[in-house]
């Protein structure tokens, strides 16, 4: 199962699903740190967006490749041309919407995300939903989260992963 949370509060939300579903789960940005052995923002300025992204897609095909489990992505991994593709029939893709001023708060002062070091975080995270919404809507299932705590989204995912997604 794949949970595309654009990167908020996705830490919080995804273990609560696993234990609902008796599951694992992994995180694909704690992956590429790992494998990296760097920090996301330190890929960013060493080696760019684009090796990141390289770097994310070998990060998702492992974690496929292992038994099933929860795996939350940053909200760039969808909207990747050909990594939702990549999956199709594979997985459950769960799109977790949510208004990018939620987003924010969710956030917080979290300050590991390149794409949002500018002087309107919120404005970005806007600009970012348009161009990458398109792809999201490619989802088998979406999950309007609004405030929603992470134990009631993670009941939501559960809930579709066991009707939908054949746990």
């Amino acid at each position: 199962m794949l949970i595309g949370l654009s990167g908020a509060g996705k830490t919080s939300v995804a273990p609560h699903a696993a234990r609902l579903l008796n599951s694992a789960w992994c995180d694909l940005d704690q992956r590429v740190v790992a494998q990296a052995g760097l920090s996301i923002p330190e890929i960013f300025v060493a080696h760019g967006e684009a090796h990141f992204r390289k770097l994310e897609r070998a990060a998702m095909a492992a974690a496929l490749a292992e038994a099933p489990q929860v795996i939350a992505t940053g909200g760039g991994w969808a909207a990747e041309p050909g990594n939702l593709a990549a999956i199709a029939g594979r997985t459950l893709v769960i799109y977790l919407s949510l208004s990018p001023i939620e987003a924010g708060r969710r956030l917080g002062g979290l300050r590991d995300r390149p794409l949002l070091e500018v002087e309107s975080p919120e404005r970005r995270m806007t600009e970012l939903l348009a161009v990458r919404e398109r792809w999201y809507r490619l989802a088998d299932i979406e999950i309007a989260v609004g405030e929603a705590s992470p134990d009631v989204v993670a009941a939501g995912i559960a809930t579709a992963a066991r009707q939908y997604g054949g746990w």
